[in-house]
């Protein structure tokens, strides 16, 4: 019998049923939590979802980035609309009269948010104190719903010029004839609340006025700081796409498969998380999903049965300031590097920085020899490769049940040990087979030891 249903969070709950859902519209997805969003997707399996917010939640964010979601961004104000001016201050009775006396001076009025009840009755006695004969009206979610819409409507038809409010105004409030805000206590909002108190003023052809008052900036913590300033830079209009982009740069992208809607994943870098990842679902493909992938694997795979060798050593592999001086060129350098696959590409960055900064230090050369060693090591089917004291250790595949016992290549390995018992020896320890060498001072001889191994 109805056609369009327009409601709260309380027609997801277990009690609502629909004939035939089709469509579901989210408004402010920002205050949705995971939850809820999740319990819309099993209302329906074939249901079309649209969420729209101003600035989306870096977890929902970083899902459209990684096209799993499909993302359109208006960037097109409402005609004859202006930028809303920024700006950040320490609280001053001065600056705040001041703000007040131009907006009311022009026949405009004015927003002051202030998100603590304890003390709103203070700061209406401060306003009405600095700016005498100034209209001054109280509105937060604690009062009576009619007192609250009365004040709202005598508001809006003027009664008053200044409104001392919480965060209740922050959506749902369109009042072309507001057109400054002042928010106290600026530093303990979020960024996206920021913009939204922010849209509420400068919603007419009249220039809007925004003042962040907050400690002072030295007393600000990392991340108030950059709020503050994504929101000074940011204050064009149809910013809102690159303010939720500076938010997922502040606060981390979540848990993707998780509730978090924001966080880092304990700052251990988005490429490192990518590689466990990874490493997560090529273990779910051997091992829970081994007779589906099966093939694929043996395809993708070929010889190789370890992905990823580790190496420790006691070995210099770096490098040094005296080479390259500049501490983020170096990082970038070491990432660039972490990034190769092929000896070719390699060897090309090798000359790169040849090119660039010189001849190499012995050490930087050794750095180099120890990625060609990892990936020898790999090809071998050593999971970990320990170089300390002169001594060098390959660790075998740690699975006992693997195919690589059964291979050509671990067949190789045998017949190398058995022809060149000088030169190494084989022994097991907790379990775990092991390929032994002595006197191996350097990356270049561990290397040639290993490729024996290849040319055997």
């Amino acid at each position: 019998e109805v056609d369009i249903l327009v409601g709260t969070h309380k027609i997801v709950g277990d009690k609502v049923k629909f004939k035939d859902l089709g469509l579901i519209i989210i408004d402010e997805e920002q205050k949705f939590g995971v939850a809820v969003k999740d319990k819309l997707k099993t209302m329906k399996t074939t249901v079309d979802t649209l969420t729209l917010t101003a600035t989306p939640i870096p977890r929902t964010l970083q899902f459209s980035l990684m096209g799993a979601r499909d993302l359109s961004i208006i960037n097109t104000p409402p005609p004859n609309r202006q930028p809303v001016l920024t700006e950040v201050m320490t609280f001053q009775e001065d600056a705040i009269r001041d703000a007040i006396s131009y907006e009311v001076s022009r026949g405009g009025q004015v927003y002051f948010v202030n998100n603590r009840l304890s003390n709103i009755k203070e700061i209406a006695g401060m306003i009405s104190r600095l700016c005498p004969g100034i209209r001054v009206g109280i509105g937060h979610g604690q009062m009576d719903g009619k007192q609250l819409e009365k004040i709202m409507m005598d508001f809006i038809q003027g009664e008053y010029d200044v409104l001392i409010a919480t965060t209740i105004i922050e959506s749902g409030i369109d009042i072309s004839n507001a057109n400054t805000i002042i928010i106290n206590d600026a530093h303990n909002f979020g960024l996206s609340d920021l913009h939204q108190l922010r849209g509420r003023v400068g919603r007419s052809n009249k220039k809007g006025f925004c003042y962040l008052i907050s400690q002072p900036i030295s007393l600000l913590t990392s991340e108030a700081r950059k709020r503050l300033e994504a929101l000074v830079q940011f204050s064009d209009l149809g910013s809102g796409f690159n303010i939720a982009m500076k938010d997922l740069d502040i606060r981390g992208a979540g848990n993707l498969l998780g509730g978090e809607q924001s966080g880092f994943i304990s700052e251990i870098g988005f490429e490192m998380y990518q590689k466990i990842l990874n490493e997560a679902m090529d273990e779910l493909k051997e091992e829970e999903f081994k007779d589906l992938y099966d093939d694929r694997t043996t395809e993708t795979m070929g010889a190789h049965f370890v992905k990823d060798c580790v190496l420790e050593t006691d070995f210099e592999l770096r490098i040094p300031e005296d080479y390259i001086n500049n501490v983020s060129e170096r990082l970038s350098i070491y990432q660039e590097i972490d990034g190769l696959n092929t000896v070719e590409e390699l060897a090309q960055h090798k000359q790169q920085l040849i090119d660039r900064f010189g001849p190499m230090p012995r050490v930087v050369k050794e750095l180099f020899r120890s990625f060609e060693l990892r990936w020898l090591a790999e090809s071998l089917g050593f999971e970990k490769l320990v170089i300390k004291q002169g001594s060098m250790i390959g660790y075998f595949v740690s699975n006992p049940q693997s195919k690589y016992y059964d291979s050509t290549i671990f067949t190789q390995v045998l017949k190398y040990v058995q022809r060149a018992p000088m030169n190494c020896k084989m022994s097991e320890k907790n379990d775990r087979l092991r390929l032994i060498y002595t006197q191996v001072m350097n990356m270049d001889q561990a290397f040639e030891r290993l490729n024996e191994i290849s040319n055997n």
